[in-house]
């Protein structure tokens, strides 16, 4: 039996359709996930008049953090969960059902299942996020070199769901209802779902089940590879490692004076997680070599997401009480025109490609294509309501959500050039490249430190112009564009075969660590602004990226030695 993906599997755009098969289901999640993310603050904060929970900017921001850093803790079991049992591919269609369950209990609004459906997300995104991931990488299996660029397409389909996702749940939850806006995030994942359900035959046996994709004649040749893969797996090796990690946890929750239990956590399971992965016996030293350069791009990408992810916690706040957004007169039309024309575009674009896997895979894969039509034709539906209804109007409100918006546009517009950029390999250095994208992060946080600096010690609301909060996403997006994918290649490329998933598992970790610090570190936006200024609060995010930046750089040389001939 081939490891090969089916007949069928054409190129688009010199990649394999299987690639945009992950695109297209990739893009439905994350419309799902950024969707749901670009209300929850807006929503937990909005008045009880309004609909919303009446919570503190504090309180949501923390829990903001604490969800966020969940949703990237969960992938390190799931990679675990696909990598010993259930295949990559049924772990992407069980986190994909569960999330869908998931959006439609927050619907509902009401408390429990609003934090039930925050439950349901994490563990769903757990089995998703890694799985999906880790089937990019095996469609390059015999060309390692196009994985670069595979990612960067991969994650123009990331930010095309999370540009859309934030453009349509966010203008129905503020506009129309809460409830309809997580509702419309639940619709997208349920037909993402489906799309990938009864088209992954595309992948031949890519992503199934180790022992399912081993060709018959090589399955006595593993045995001894799987006796050694099996200590892995090993009791003493679990308990000496669980225990370690309780033992650090409890330690440090006792001492701790607030008696919170992220932090704990999060240094039990670094410890415990490193450790165990590191011990494992059957690593040979290369391969040791090459997952402590895993975890040293982890290390160095927290710094990245915890001034990011500022996105949706602090800079949606300063967004909505900070940023003059409301047009009138030609303001508000010249609004609509590029705000059409920023919409209709892109989805033309994403259609585009649409067709063009139609025209490979619609015969072999047809129920798979019209479920993924469907969606199309749902979206543009709701896209055409939504402009119909903002150009009738004679003044414009721009939904605070919709800032958001702009990293999504930027990836679409910029991620064609960077995978050009990375495929003509005048930067191979990964370590380069991360220093880079941090660069241009801190950069983007100076922009938005400037433009604060009119803005009053303690104001609660104030009227700063938009151009800073569209320079600062800018900058952003060249910089995310830096590291998230090329951070992802290089966990399928440094990988063993064998611990794909649990290592992209733990490269989710980082995020982790980084989404709870950046909703921890957001929650003390008032405090700053009140003792200092908002100009310093956004100075912080500005000054730890850039060292971080100079310090990857400066160990760019024991980085490219512990790859082993593995870089760029």
């Amino acid at each position: 039996m081939s490891n090969n993906p089916s007949p069928g599997n054409g190129l688009i755009l010199n990649h394999p359709a299987g690639l945009f098969t992950l695109f297209f289901t990739e893009m439905w999640e994350r419309f799902s996930y950024y969707g749901m993310r670009a209300l929850m603050v807006l929503f937990l904060t909005a008045s009880l008049m309004d609909g919303g929970y009446g919570w503190e900017r504090e309180n949501a921001l923390e829990l903001y953090g604490v969800y966020t850093g969940l949703v990237y803790f969960t992938p390190l079991f799931g990679g675990l969960i696909a990598d010993k049992w259930l295949g990559y591919r049924k772990a992407v269609v069980l986190g994909a059902f569960i999330m869908a369950m998931g959006h439609v209990s927050l619907a509902v609004e009401i408390p429990f299942f609003f934090f039930f459906g925050l439950f349901l997300l994490i563990i769903g995104n757990g089995l998703f996020k890694p799985n999906i991931a880790s089937i990019v990488g095996q469609l390059y299996t015999d060309n390692p070199e196009k994985k670069d660029a595979a990612y960067t397409i991969f994650y123009m389909g990331v930010n095309a769901g999370a540009f859309f996702g934030i453009l349509l749940c966010g203008y129905i939850g503020e506009k129309v209802g809460w409830g309809y806006g997580f509702g419309l995030a639940g619709i997208f994942m349920f037909l993402g779902m489906l799309q990938f359900y009864f088209g992954q035959g595309i992948f031949g046996n890519l992503g199934n089940k180790p022992e399912q994709t081993a060709p018959l004649e090589t399955k006595e040749a593993t045995k001894e590879v799987k006796v050694k893969t099996s200590n892995i797996f090993s009791q003493s090796r679990v308990i000496i490692w669980v225990g370690l990690a309780l033992l650090i946890f409890i330690s440090i929750y006792i001492f701790l004076p607030a008696k919170e239990w992220m932090a704990p956590m999060i240094f039990g399971s670094v410890i415990g997680i490193t450790g165990y992965i590191i011990s494992d016996p059957s690593l040979n030293k290369i391969e040791k070599d090459r997952v402590w350069v895993i975890f040293i791009f982890a290390f160095f990408i927290i710094f990245f997401w915890w001034a990011f992810e500022q996105a949706g916690g602090s800079m949606t706040i300063f967004a909505r009480d900070y940023t003059s957004r409301v047009l009138t007169g030609s303001s508000a039309k010249i609004f609509m025109t590029v705000n059409t024309f920023l919409t209709i575009i892109p989805l033309a674009i994403i259609t585009w490609v649409l067709f063009k896997l139609f025209k490979i895979t619609y015969t072999t894969y047809r129920l798979s294509n019209q479920f993924l039509g469907a969606s199309f034709v749902i979206i543009w539906g709701i896209v055409l309501w939504m402009l119909s209804r903002e150009w009738r109007s004679e003044s414009t409100e721009i939904p605070a959500s919709w800032f958001g918006i702009l990293n999504s546009f930027y990836i679409i517009t910029f991620a064609p050039l960077f995978s050009k950029f990375w495929d003509a390999k005048i930067i191979t250095s990964g370590a380069i490249k991360f220093g880079l994208g941090l660069f241009l992060l801190g950069f983007g946080f100076a922009i938005l430190s400037m433009g604060s600096l009119s803005i009053p010690q303690g104001a609660q609301t104030a009227s700063v112009s938009m151009i800073f909060l569209i320079l600062a996403y800018l900058f952003h997006t060249l910089g995310e564009l830096c590291m998230s994918p090329v951070g992802l290649s290089y966990v399928s490329k440094l990988s063993p075969t064998r611990l794909v998933g649990v290592m992209f598992g733990v490269f989710y970790i980082a995020n982790f660590i980084a989404n709870w610090s950046a909703g921890k570190t957001g929650s003390y936006i008032d405090k700053i602004s009140e003792s200092y200024s908002m100009s310093t609060f956004f100075l912080i995010f500005t000054a730890v990226p850039i060292l971080a930046g100079i310090i990857i750089i400066l160990l760019n040389k024991k980085i490219k030695q512990m790859m082993h001939g593995i870089d760029g």
